[in-house]
């Protein structure tokens, strides 16, 4: 776990000064094609900059916002706050805000920059559907992403994911709108610019889905085995499991760029290729657990 952790902190830099080479080299090839427009190279570096701090300290909030969750008190939720509390004091974690979102597709999710901004999610259909021990289960997931700084790397992709669709519709706007040409040329940057912005909003969705799936699949199970081990009952996860992948069914506000951040695929369970999928099969996540229940 604690590799898990120190591995997740490096993550957060290496994707994000990964993130403003990227687009700082993207400004480079825009700047030299607008006939040697520096002043667009560093406009787009600032922007990486200024949109690469945004997505650090305010993603959570954006996450929270697109999907329609609320913060509930103590009052409101006394269950949800009894099983956190009890988790929290179990593990030595700060207890995190807990919201709600009013949705009868049961499905959970946490959200923060480190253990004491964090914020867990969960939907009412969740709370219909799970027993105490099931729920308790999924609650400490979400805290296992918590512990292991998941949360800060998965928010870092949600963010840089809604970048990329960003950038393609940019690029489309100054091919069809700069007028930028290289040496009083014929139109060739401009047309490079329009074959570049078609391509990358073409393959924009692949590419976020390939990264949102090599992030979210092993975060799933040392999520699970977190769980496993701070309940010590690995089996009232597995039954929560089974139950999300026999009842579990797309959120009424889903998005894609947040789909690997949820417990389970909040758009279409069990139906995504393996390739793309965000989440790796629940079949083989309740088989983990029963293994790790046999250890006990």
């Amino acid at each position: 776990m604690y590799s898990a952790i120190a591995r997740n902190k490096r993550n957060t830099w290496f994707i994000l000064v990964g993130f403003v080479l990227f687009l700082g080299a993207i400004g480079l090839l825009v700047g030299w094609l607008m006939s040697n427009n520096w002043w667009v190279t560093g406009f787009i570096l600032l922007g990486a900059i200024g949109y690469a701090a945004f997505q650090y300290f305010f993603a959570s909030r954006e996450a929270l916002a697109m999907s329609g969750a609320f913060e509930v008190s103590r009052e409101d939720a006394p269950r949800y706050y009894r099983i956190v509390e009890n988790l929290c004091i179990t593990t030595g974690s700060p207890v995190p805000k807990l919201y709600v979102i009013d949705d009868p597709a049961p499905n959970a999710f946490a959200t923060g920059r480190n253990p004491e901004d964090a914020a867990i999610t969960v939907t009412t259909g969740l709370f219909e559907l799970m027993t105490d021990r099931e729920l308790e289960g999924v609650l400490g997931h979400e805290l296992g992403h918590i512990r292991n700084y998941d949360i800060r790397v998965s928010l870092l992709v949600f963010g840089l994911v809604v970048a990329v669709g960003i950038l393609a519709d940019v690029l489309m706007r100054i091919a069809f709108f700069g007028g930028g040409r290289r040496g009083g040329g014929n139109g060739q940057a401009q047309l490079f610019l329009m074959i570049f912005g078609l391509v990358a909003a073409l393959v924009a969705p692949l590419l976020a889905g390939a990264v949102q799936a090599a992030i979210s699949r092993q975060r799933e199970y040392l999520a699970d085995a977190t769980s496993a081990m701070t309940t010590r009952d690995p089996d009232g996860l597995a039954s929560a499991l089974d139950k999300l992948q026999q009842y579990g069914q797309p959120l009424q506000k889903a998005n894609t760029s947040m789909a690997h951040l949820w417990i389970s695929d909040p758009l279409k369970p069990g139906a995504l290729s393996r390739m793309f999928a965000t989440h790796p099969p629940i079949p083989q996540r309740i088989e983990r657990l029963q293994t790790i229940g046999g250890k006990f």
